[in-house]
């Protein structure tokens, strides 16, 4: 996900995409929706399956919150912050343990 801000910052294009894949179908964007849509789940699904995330997320979720990092992607030095929010992300994304009562 780090790296996809990195992507965004110099393409530019691909947020429109993921706004379109977000917003709704969009013809102009259908093709890319598939393509970022089968992305998201088979990332998701081998984040799962190694066990950095929790079995609960939704693939559709990351990709919706991709989505709006790219679209705050107007002044100087986002990509900090778009960066910060990912790792917000990460973390909450994480399988949760249980609380020990000591």
């Amino acid at each position: 996900m780090l790296l996809f801000v990195d992507y965004i910052a110099a393409k530019q294009v691909i947020a429109p995409a993921l706004k379109g894949l977000v917003d709704g179908p969009s013809t102009l964007y259908a093709q890319s929706g598939t393509v970022l849509q089968t992305a998201i789940n088979t990332l998701v699904a081998a984040a799962v399956e190694s066990g950095d995330i929790s079995t609960d997320i939704e693939p559709i979720d990351l990709l919706r919150a991709l989505a709006g990092v790219s679209n705050f992607s107007a002044g100087p030095g986002w990509e900090i912050g778009a960066k910060r929010l990912v790792n917000i992300l990460i973390a909450g994304s994480r399988p949760h343990k249980p609380h020990s009562l000591q």
